[in-house]
């Protein structure tokens, strides 16, 4: 039996920056809905609403922001023990805005208190009592201490058998592409589970076809992989065997939040004893109707409305 199991433990942690959102309603028009983000919390939530024990960790300012994600991640049963606050930095702030092309990302993050992350900071009993440890390329991305403080986690876990799953969600305006190329290589290589989009893989690989991409992250020592393909679904593959599951029809409105939620949910189904193909299928509907509502947080469904969406395709369940 896992620790997490045993004590009541968190069984997934996610480690790194979150943020306030502020969405625009309406293309063009100067209307915004408060709500939150940032990548790993979003991910985090999500696995809360699937029914996972969960805990974060991060930095947050001693702010109005802080006290909101402190009070959101309360309210969602997210373990907060790993939350940090911070006097002399604020909480970051991020904006989104529509127009034809999809949606496009304004931040407002320099000198954020998760940046101030340090190796020191990171409980490690909470690391070592999980099953699975979810970390991303944002948090890399933020500072060179957030990067330090990744890689620390990950070796908490893994020196404990904790599984580690990395999202690389690249995020150009936030650090030069051959470093995020380096970091990301690095870190596939220390994962059990990598979760790219094709977008991101495109661009960290600097090939096309999901053959290369996936033969990429294998070279540089992945376990398991799932490129997520947004509404196509995604491929679930190892070193031995790619299977393509597809992805579900819905009335998206805004996509923000979604591959997330994806992580969150497909890490929850995990926990809760689900062969990975299973898992990734549940994750595929749970991505799906996040589209359909605004935001990175609201819209995540519950296990419920997740259920009904797979039933309505039998084969998909």
């Amino acid at each position: 039996m896992a620790a997490s199991e045993a004590t009541g433990a968190a069984q997934i942690v996610a480690l790194g920056e979150p943020m306030v959102e502020f969405n625009q309603v309406h293309p063009g028009e100067p209307n915004y809905l408060q709500g939150f983000g940032g990548d790993t919390s979003n991910a985090i939530i999500a696995a809360a609403r699937q029914g996972a024990r969960t805990a974060y960790l991060t930095r947050v300012g001693s702010d109005t922001w802080g006290d909101a994600l402190m009070a959101l991640w309360r309210a969602e049963g997210v373990a907060t023990d790993g939350v940090a606050r911070d006097a002399q930095a604020p909480t970051a702030v991020y904006f989104v805005t529509h127009d034809g092309d999809g949606h496009a990302f304004s931040y407002l993050r320099a000198g954020s208190a998760a940046s101030r992350m340090v190796p020191a900071g990171l409980p490690r009993d909470t690391i070592e009592g999980a099953r699975f440890l979810h970390v991303s390329g944002i948090s890399q991305a933020i500072s060179a201490s957030a990067c330090d403080t990744v890689f620390e986690a990950i070796a908490i876990a893994r020196a404990k058998g904790v599984q580690v799953s990395y999202d690389a969600n690249l995020r150009l305006k936030l650090w030069p592409l051959a470093r995020a190329r380096a970091v990301i290589r690095e870190t596939v290589g220390l994962s059990d589970l990598f979760l790219p989009s094709i977008e991101d893989a495109q661009q960290f690989t600097g090939l096309d076809g999901e053959d290369a991409i996936l033969d990429w992250c294998f070279e540089a020592g992945a376990r398991t992989v799932v490129l997520k393909l947004g509404k196509a679904g995604a491929v679930l593959a190892t070193p031995s065997s790619r299977e393509r599951i597809a992805g579900h029809v819905v009335r998206a409105v805004d996509a923000t939040g979604a591959g997330d939620c994806f992580a969150g949910s497909l890490l929850a189904r995990l926990a809760a004893g689900d062969a990975i193909a299973q898992a990734v299928r549940y994750a595929n509907a749970a991505a799906a109707l996040t589209t359909t509502g605004f935001g990175a947080v609201a819209p995540i469904p519950r296990p419920e409305e997740v259920r009904g969406l797979l039933a309505m395709d039998p084969d998909r369940k």
